[in-house]
């Protein structure tokens, strides 16, 4: 096998038929059959910041006086200049987490690939981290919580991937060298700003350096700010900025980042990488490792079968990799295979969400998986952990209900493709990001289509009529020229009662094949779907 050595001290790359630039990825990239015919996946964005139970981002937010989870860090831990988030790091131990338990409910929801969180914006590894010291296995679980990951994914038949975030820690963690504007300690600096290897001396965190974790001081708050809201708004006009090249007043970050990404891809052979960034991570360091990703999979697996997710691709790059749309929709079938990723709660466990039942709803999750696969998409979805390991009731009741639903009509989500249009009915979306908070619920007038070789199948997002019309196959319309045989209820079998006019394909649905979330049925015809 060829190699060639890079600038970065102890590196080698796997040499292939890619290049690490925009033009070989996307002339070489193909997304493998198994993701395409796997339809959902379950993650698990699980990390330290799941402690608190307090929601997202709590390791920026808590040292930004004001928000609610600085207000809870100092109700519960103590000001974050005396307990910063590295004691939060501590308190991880995921005493509770039984993989087995939740991969078995995830592989029974429909699930076919199963995606962990290998790092944060909190710059935690989650794995036995050659590169970074702040990891699992040294801190808080004291345990591979990757390495674990992976083989109870595999062992349960699931195609394994991991998230990394941590490519904008550099700028997202500067927040832990601020201080209070306003209060008793107004002035006093956070943790982050005074912390070094020699002051572990004695502690927990012996011979570990803070500023490893915290990513140093590159832009910490000015001096002299005196109004909370104004601190805020600093923030937002300066650490809170997004882009994805990499930090010319931190190269350091950029070399660690790339070798401990590909550390993750070398130790655990992950079949997906979700990169949560707007392009490819810093630069050159992420084209770098995409095509190491792409040549190793040739390499070690003989043809090209893994996935790499970025956000919001231009058009000149897509179909380089598989392009991720989170919280958000598409408001057509496109021709590149795509991914939604959401959430039923937020990110990070948080408890208030269980406590008042605002989750998002079993029959919610099916419409979304539905009208994403009409549109040539896959749809991963987050179940919040607590920092213990475990989910609560109601999540799991979400999970078993849907899959229950997939038991039942999973026939017309995994293997299929989209058909000539996505569907029909009143309900629409826009495409984007970030858009489902928007978005009006769907109903039962809704319908979305997907193909196997022998079939047409149409879907309802939500209680079909008890006579279902279907206008795009109406006589007479131009989907549709041949003439429909025989329609039944996907999981049935059993013929149903149908007519076909101008107006659309009307079909008899009875009592007992009416799911509350949807129901599909199987369209068997001359010229349905392409042979």
């Amino acid at each position: 096998m060829n190699t060639t050595t890079l600038d970065i001290v102890g590196d080698t790359r796997i040499e292939g038929p890619f290049a690490a630039d925009w033009a070989s990825l996307k002339a070489g990239y193909r997304v493998p059959d198994w993701y395409r015919d796997a339809k959902f996946g379950l993650w698990a964005h699980w990390g330290p910041q799941c402690v608190p139970e307090a929601g997202d981002w709590y390791a920026r937010h808590m040292y930004i006086q004001g928000t609610p989870q600085y207000e809870h860090h100092v109700r519960h831990y103590g000001h974050p200049a005396d307990v910063g988030f590295i004691e939060i790091q501590r308190q991880w131990q995921a005493e509770n987490w039984d993989p087995d338990d939740l991969l078995s409910l995830y592989k029974a929801a429909g699930a076919r690939y199963f995606v962990a969180m290998a790092n944060h914006h909190d710059n935690f590894d989650a794995w036995d981290s050659r590169w970074h010291p702040w990891n699992s296995t040294r801190i808080g679980p004291k345990r591979d919580i990757i390495g674990t990951w992976a083989e109870r994914a595999r062992a349960h038949g699931l195609r394994f991937g991991v998230s990394n975030h941590a490519a904008h820690a550099w700028h997202w963690f500067q927040t832990a060298y601020g201080y209070d504007p306003e209060g008793p300690r107004a002035g006093e600096r956070y943790d982050a700003f005074r912390l070094g290897r020699k002051d572990g001396a004695g502690k927990w965190w012996d011979g570990l350096d803070p500023q490893e974790v915290y990513a140093g001081a590159v832009m910490p708050m000015p001096d002299g700010i005196t109004d909370a809201k104004a601190a805020e708004d600093w923030h937002e006009a300066h650490d809170r900025v997004w882009e994805e090249k990499p930090p010319l007043t931190n190269p350091i970050f950029v070399r660690d980042w790339y070798r401990r990404c590909k550390d993750l891809i070398d130790s655990y052979d992950p079949d997906l990488v979700y990169f949560d960034n707007f392009d490819l991570p810093l630069g050159q360091a992420g084209l770098d490792i995409a095509a190491h990703f792409y040549n190793r999979s040739i390499a070690k697996r003989g043809g090209l079968d893994v996935v790499l997710n970025t956000k919001e691709l231009p058009e000149h790059r897509q179909g380089a990799l598989v392009e991720d749309v989170e919280r958000g929709f598409r408001s057509s079938i496109v021709p590149e295979v795509w991914q939604t990723d959401t959430c039923i709660g937020e990110w990070h466990y948080k408890r208030e969400i269980f406590e008042r039942k605002a989750y998002m709803k079993a029959d919610a999750v099916v419409h979304r998986l539905t009208d994403v696969v009409a549109k040539n998409g896959n749809l991963l979805l987050s179940i919040p952990m607590r920092g213990d390991g475990t989910i609560d009731s109601e999540e799991r009741a979400i999970v078993t209900a849907v899959g229950e639903w997939m038991e039942r009509f999973g026939a017309a989500i995994h293997e299929t493709r989209p058909w000539r249009v996505f569907g029909e009915g009143p309900t629409e979306v826009k495409s984007g990001q970030f858009g489902e908070g928007a978005a009006a619920p769907f109903t039962g007038a809704d319908i979305r289509f997907t193909t196997r070789p022998d079939a047409l199948f149409a879907t309802t997002l939500g209680v079909a009529a008890p006579t279902l019309t279907i206008a795009s196959l109406r006589t007479g319309g131009q989907l549709v020229s041949g003439e429909v045989g025989r329609v039944e209820v996907v999981g049935g079998g059993e013929a149903l009662a149908f007519r076909r006019d101008e107006k659309g394909l009307h079909v008899e649905v009875p009592e007992g094949a009416r799911h509350g979330f949807g129901t599909a049925f199987r369209i068997m015809g001359d010229g349905l779907v392409e042979e």
